[in-house]
C-alpha cells in the first residue's frame, strides 16, 4: 500500500525576514525541509542546468567566465520587472520540478517547503497551510543594508520586487515574528511544528 502523502507546510516571507533561520530551527527539530533557494543556487552554480538559458537571455555581461555573476544579474533584474519575469520563467519550472521530485521521496508525516515567492508563483495552492516569517519593513531595510551593503533606495527596490511582507503575513495560516531573539523565533516555529505533529498523530 502506498503511504499517505505528507502534510505540506509552505514556509515563506519577504526578503530579510529570517526564513532561513526558521528553516534551520525546523531541521534541528528533525523536520524535512525542501529549500527552493538551495535548488536555485544548484541550478545556477558552475555547470548548472539553468546557465545556458540565462546566458542566451541576458548575455555574457552577467557571467564571469563560466560562472554566473550573481551581483551583476541582481543589478539587472531588480528594478526591471520584465527582466525579472524572464529569469523567473527560466528558473521556476526547473525549481518546481525538482521540488516535486524531492517531495515524492519524503516518508515523514510533514514536509516543509521553503519558498520565498510562494504567493507570487501560486505555489501556496500546493500547501496545506502557510507559515510566514515577518518583521516590519524598516527592519528588513536595516538587515538588507547590513547584509548586502545596499543603499536605502536599493533596499526598497528589492522589497518592491516581491509581495509586501505584511500582505504575505495577512494571507498566512501562522505568522512568526523574527524581530525578537533568534532563540525566541526558533522556539515559536518549533512549537508550531511539534503541535502539528501531535495533531496529525490523532487524525
Amino acid at each position: 500500500m502506498k503511504p499517505n502523502k505528507p502534510y505540506v507546510i509552505g514556509l515563506t516571507g519577504s526578503i530579510a525576514t529570517g526564513k532561513s533561520h526558521l528553516a534551520g530551527a525546523l531541521r534541528a527539530a528533525r523536520a524535512v525541509v525542501i529549500d527552493a533557494d538551495s535548488i536555485s543556487r544548484a541550478l545556477t552554480a558552475k555547470g548548472g542546468a539553468a546557465l545556458p538559458m540565462i546566458r542566451r537571455t541576458f548575455g555574457d555581461a552577467v557571467f564571469s567566465g563560466g560562472e554566473l555573476n550573481r551581483k551583476a544579474l541582481a543589478d539587472v533584474i531588480f528594478g526591471d520587472a520584465e527582466k525579472r519575469a524572464a529569469l523567473n520563467n527560466i528558473l521556476h519550472p526547473m525549481i518546481f520540478a525538482e521540488m516535486a521530485r524531492l517531495r515524492e521521496q519524503v516518508t515523514s508525516p510533514i514536509v516543509v517547503l521553503e519558498v520565498p515567492l510562494l504567493y507570487e508563483t501560486g505555489y501556496d495552492a500546493q500547501c496545506d497551510e502557510v507559515w510566514c516569517a515577518y518583521v516590519p519593513q524598516h527592519v528588513q531595510i536595516s538587515r538588507l543594508r547590513k547584509r548586502d551593503g545596499l543603499t536605502v533606495r536599493a533596499a526598497r527596490e528589492r522589497l518592491k520586487s516581491q509581495l509586501s511582507g505584511i500582505e504575505k503575513a495577512r494571507r498566512a495560516t501562522h505568522v512568526i515574528r523574527t524581530d525578537v531573539s533568534e532563540d525566541e523565533s526558533a522556539r515559536q516555529v518549533v512549537a508550531l511544528y511539534q503541535a502539528l505533529l501531535e495533531r496529525l498523530a490523532h487524525v
